[in-house]
């Protein structure tokens, strides 16, 4: 993406605030063909409203090829956008690089290269902002990567799982990646510590999900084999404790809480499981210092947008994993 102000000297998109606003002239590039306007927009002049975006589209202060447009209109390649002068202010994610929190992601990347980000996501973190938390994973790295054009999440994780998260920089990867979870080429295996002695032979659990939203707004996943959607979970017992089994697995769907609903429903939930766990083994796994859920997200393996060959990126267990395994007697 090229940027212009008359009298058309080249810019960054996301160059700094200016003194005075003029107009700016954008060159979709192929990063960025195909997608709305509006959503580009958004994304490009940081700082202004949507509801301002569209206003000035309606008046006609935002062209393409000289040609007034809709939010919906699709960019092209080579496509030219006028945006009439207007002042930005420009709103840096609000999150302070010194926070240790934020500090630490820098060294929990396992990845990176100029189309991605994979983090071994720490237990506890909001994949984004919201519901009353100020910022989630990818507003840190947002402000630990000012310079990247863009940094959106491929997939998620919930807030207690840690492990592999993959971050795209570029809007190519991330459709890439998109088609790739469409079409189930994407493995992700997960290690999960759960209640009592899990069966060699029941290596998949089949249950129907259902979301169900209570009246505190909270969400709950319920089995329901008649109205839940369809899904999939295969497993594989990696380790034998007294009381608990390590497990690996794999979700060959991608259903909200599916691995931790099925290993309920399996009568083996997992350790430190606030929605679905066992009071009583949750106790003795918090009384040998387990502090968290023991659900991780222990590697991915994809095509490489770029390369087109298949990565495979694994993200270790926290200290504090290891720790409690080391506590746990071996059968």
């Amino acid at each position: 993406m090229v940027t212009t102000e008359k009298p058309k000297p080249v810019v960054n998109a996301e160059a700094v605030e200016q003194e005075k606003p003029q107009v700016r002239y954008i060159t979709v590039d192929i990063e960025d063909a195909g997608q709305r306007i509006d959503n580009f927009l958004l994304r490009t002049l940081k700082g202004v409203p949507k509801s301002h975006l569209y206003r000035l589209m309606r008046k006609g202060e935002i062209r393409v090829n000289k040609k007034r447009i809709k939010p919906v209109y699709k960019l092209a390649l080579n496509d030219e956008i006028r945006v009439a002068p207007i002042r930005i202010s420009e709103q840096k994610d609000n999150v302070s690089t010194g926070l240790a929190v934020v500090a630490n992601l820098e060294k929990q990347i396992l990845f990176e290269d100029d189309r991605l980000i994979i983090i071994n996501k720490p237990s506890g973190m909001a994949v984004h902002g919201g519901s009353g938390l100020s910022f989630g994973l990818i507003e840190a790295l947002r402000a630990l990567r000012p310079e990247a054009r863009m940094l959106e999440l491929v997939h998620r994780l919930d807030r207690d799982t840690s492990g592999c998260l993959v971050v795209a920089k570029k809007r190519s990867a991330l459709r890439h990646l998109h088609e790739q979870f469409r079409d189930k080429h994407v493995q992700k295996f997960y290690h999960a510590l759960v209640k009592g002695h899990w069966p060699d032979k029941l290596t998949r659990v089949t249950a129907a999900l259902k979301k169900n939203d209570l009246k505190s707004g909270e969400r709950v996943v319920i089995v329901d084999n008649q109205n839940g959607k369809e899904s999939e979970t295969r497993f594989k017992v990696l380790e034998r404790f007294r009381g608990a089994t390590l497990v690996r697995a794999f979700p060959v769907t991608g259903r909200t809480h599916q691995i931790r609903v099925h290993c309920q429903t399996s009568g083996h939930s997992i350790a430190m499981d606030a929605k679905y766990g066992h009071e009583d083994f949750d106790m003795q796994m918090k009384s040998k210092g387990l502090k968290r859920l023991f659900l991780h997200a222990a590697s991915i393996e994809f095509t490489h947008p770029l390369t087109e060959q298949r990565i495979k990126i694994e993200a270790p267990l926290e200290a504090s994993l290891e720790s409690l395994l080391s506590k746990l007697v071996k059968e």
